[in-house]
């Protein structure tokens, strides 16, 4: 594979980015793409579950806390962090895609849900749409949302394009 590259999968709450991405990263496995998935939410999140270790010590006022084992870890820090600090967390991915990220400047696929009102701060980012209906954007891609293998063979042409 070319460089790492990185996507954001931006849309609308509920118009089906993250089933979008469950799809798509098995289907980006089988071309030999090795993919890590950023997440941003907006409204705040429980990083772990209430009786843990780490959500006691949490609770204590820990600033930091770290759980892992001989596979995986997980750090969890109570500080502003930037998407590029994340995105260098996984220097083994070929493409990092990052779920939401609809104002930023990176590159990105806006998934359209049922309503299908579009969310993208700028559409000259966009590479892709994925939708059931029709494109409020006639010169890009579109793909719907059961054409993920088609849209993984784009991505792999458009991650070789550098």
């Amino acid at each position: 594979m070319s460089a790492q590259k990185v996507l954001a999968v931006s849309g609308e709450k509920k118009a089906g980015k993250t089933t979008l991405l469950e799809k798509l990263i098995p289907a980006l496995a089988r071309r030999g793409v090795r993919t890590a998935v950023i997440k941003h939410d907006g409204h705040g999140f429980y990083p772990d579950r209430e009786g843990t270790d780490t959500n006691r010590v949490f609770a204590a006022g820990a600033v930091g806390a770290a759980v892992f084992d001989g596979e995986k870890f997980q750090v969890v820090k109570r500080v502003p962090v930037a998407e590029q600090e994340l995105i260098s967390l996984f220097p083994e991915a070929d493409l990092v895609l990052l779920e939401g990220f609809k104002a930023s400047s990176w590159p990105k696929i806006e998934v359209l849900g049922k309503i299908g009102r579009p969310v993208v701060k700028e559409p000259g980012t966009l590479i892709a749409v994925v939708t059931e209906g029709e494109s409020p954007y006639p010169h890009v891609p579109k793909f719907h949302p059961e054409e993920t293998e088609e849209l993984a063979e784009f991505l792999c042409a458009w991650q070789k394009r550098g």
